[in-house]
């Protein structure tokens, strides 16, 4: 048994590397684009995530399928990947000093059988300038990142609070990927590594 991770997000293969469970990465063909923002962030996360294992099950009819979806709201409107260092600032600038939530949402399929949850997580920044916000982003990969920022390492210095699960903010929420396991006869706690 083994898990197809639909992602190429390193983030999501290290949590899921804290445990045993044997998996392969395999990137999903699914062109985000495609899903449109109408309003409901939850719905629109768990439409991504959804259609991203759809489009891995030609591929791997008969393994369990793992995928999500990570995105930042504030204020109305969706923060995904930047396109461009200036939107990456622009993005930064508007959570300054706020509270925004993220969602991820978790995919687990195997062939027609599917189950989605979704995790909420409040973050509060730090008010921050407009060199702060250089220095940050001049020193992460914002690019490939939700929000155009990451919680983990100099993360530390521009969040002041977070409310919920941390492993939801870095893209993998660990307990939702437990429960959704399950429901396909596979213990996460059996796979716990020793350190």
């Amino acid at each position: 048994m083994k898990i197809i991770l639909g992602s190429q997000s390193p983030r999501r293969r290290e949590i899921l590397n804290f445990f045993s469970i044997p998996f392969v990465q395999a990137p999903s063909p699914f062109n985000e684009d495609l899903v449109l923002f109408e309003g409901d962030p939850q719905k629109y996360a768990m439409t991504l995530s959804e259609k991203k294992a759809e489009s891995l099950v030609g591929q791997f009819p008969n393994e369990i399928i793992l995928t999500a979806d990570t995105i930042v709201f504030f204020d109305g409107q969706v923060f995904n990947k930047p396109k461009h260092y200036e939107e990456a600032f622009q993005t930064i600038s508007k959570l300054s000093g706020n509270t925004h939530k993220v969602y991820t949402s978790v995919t687990v399929r195997r062939g027609n059988t599917v189950h989605t949850a979704i995790e909420e997580t409040k973050i509060v920044f730090n008010a921050l300038t407009s060199e702060e916000i250089h220095k940050y982003l001049t020193s992460i990969a914002h690019q490939d990142k939700a929000g155009s920022y990451a919680i983990q390492n100099a993360g530390s210095i521009i969040v002041q609070r977070i409310e919920g699960c941390y492993y939801n903010v870095m893209g993998l929420p660990v307990n939702s990927v437990r429960r959704l396991l399950a429901k396909f006869g596979v213990d996460l706690w059996n796979y716990l590594k020793t350190f």
